[in-house]
């Protein structure tokens, strides 16, 4: 572990009527006998619902949006999810869709109805789709969710639309099921190309902000701050196209897990299936990594691993006063192979003492990394404006 001080490194090539109950599924949380309406947002959502603007609305258990239905939500609307931990979340799963449209005037909010609230206060928003996932060959593309194995989520429709999601900001999520399984900020399961995510803020999560779980989904403008776990996390064959990325832990959030990342990337789901086809092979143009916490470490700025591929562009990373970084950059047992290679190239700013060991290819098939001088890049900040957050 190399600890650097004030170091900054620039990388610029790498790359909502009320509705049924369907008792189908067990529901925990809310009130799961009864009907799902816009004052009981918890249950099966099997018919449309919408969320209308000028009023605040609680997420009092898990509400599931169910095959057909929809749920619209009105820019400017306000969800404050009860602070149930693992048992208050909202899942859209495969067929269903949340249109989610805000604006940047009037964005949507989802947040935690605490009157502290805190990371891991409600369990955060998951849609689940029809798209590809890495498998084994002559297996089915399906997988279960981690929230709730009984639901599934994957398939072979690569364009699949599972909604918008577009100017949502989303707080004190993160709530942990066991040491292995926990929910997210937003998390992507098998989520195809048809789907609009954009314009996002997580805030303040206790695992990953945003995580992919395979998938053909695009995402733009992504803005963590405060995830406890990894930033941006893609695994189980995630083949999208992510654009302006911005993660940054601020001085003085020193929660962590035991290995937070920028990024972490892996080709199948946690390393468990080397032999899968289909792994991970993504793409991200503009990507800022800081972490401005004193004294905690993030084990990698960027670490692509277990069958991934990845080409990463106009990529900046840096360190504040005492801050941390194990490895800026880790390319443990990435793909680099004739078809899917990653190929890295840093720039760094030779005053803050980057130097090789800061930097990790331990892959075969030729995934290289070269470091050269530069002192900028990486995500456009200004179109986070609507957020209100202080860079």
């Amino acid at each position: 572990m190399k600890k650097i001080i004030l170091s900054t490194i620039a990388i610029s090539s790498l790359f909502f009527a009320s509705c049924s109950l369907d008792n189908d599924d067990e529901i925990s949380g809310g009130n799961p006998g009864g009907e799902v309406t816009a004052q009981n947002l918890a249950g099966n959502l099997t018919t449309d619902l919408r969320l209308q603007s000028g009023l605040d609305y609680t997420l009092t258990g898990a509400l599931l949006v169910k095959d057909g239905a929809t749920l619209t939500i009105d820019a400017g609307v306000r969800v404050k999810a009860l602070a149930g931990g693992t048992d208050v979340y909202l899942l859209v799963e495969k067929g269903g869709k949340i249109i989610a449209n805000g604006t940047e005037s009037n964005p949507i909010v989802f947040t935690s109805n605490a009157t502290s609230p805190r990371s891991g206060d409600w369990g955060g928003i998951i849609l689940n789709g029809k798209a590809p996932l890495s498998r084994q060959n002559g297996s089915n593309s399906n997988s279960t969710a981690e929230v709730n194995t009984a639901i599934e989520y994957g398939g072979d429709v690569a364009n699949d639309n599972s909604g918008v999601l577009n100017y949502v900001k989303i707080e004190y999520t993160g709530a942990r099921i066991d040491d292995e399984a926990e929910h997210n900020g937003l998390t992507l399961n098998g989520v195809g190309s048809g789907t609009t995510i954009s314009n996002i803020a997580i805030l303040n999560g206790d695992d990953d902000a945003i995580e992919f779980f395979g998938g053909t989904v695009n995402a733009t403008n992504i803005l963590v701050v405060n995830a406890k776990d990894d930033m941006f996390d893609f695994t189980q064959g995630y083949v999208g196209t992510c654009t302006n990325l911005y993660g940054v832990r601020e001085n003085g959030f020193t929660a962590v897990t035991s290995d937070p990342r920028g990024i972490e990337a892996d080709g199948n789901l946690d390393g468990n299936t080397p032999s899968d086809i289909n792994q991970s092979n993504f793409t991200v143009n503009g990507l800022t990594i800081i972490n401005n916490a004193e004294g905690v470490t993030l084990s990698d700025g960027i670490k692509v691993r277990r069958g991934a591929a990845a080409n990463i562009t106009n990529a900046y990373l840096a360190l504040g006063t005492g801050a941390i970084f194990s490895d800026v950059i880790d390319l443990k047992d990435s793909k680099g192979d004739a078809n899917d290679t990653t190929s890295i190239t840093a720039n760094a700013n030779p005053a803050n003492g980057l130097d090789s060991s800061d930097v990790k290819n331990t892959t075969s098939g030729g995934a290289t990394i070269n470091v050269t001088e530069a002192t900028s890049g990486g995500a456009d900040t200004s179109v986070f404006a609507w957020t209100g957050y202080n860079f």
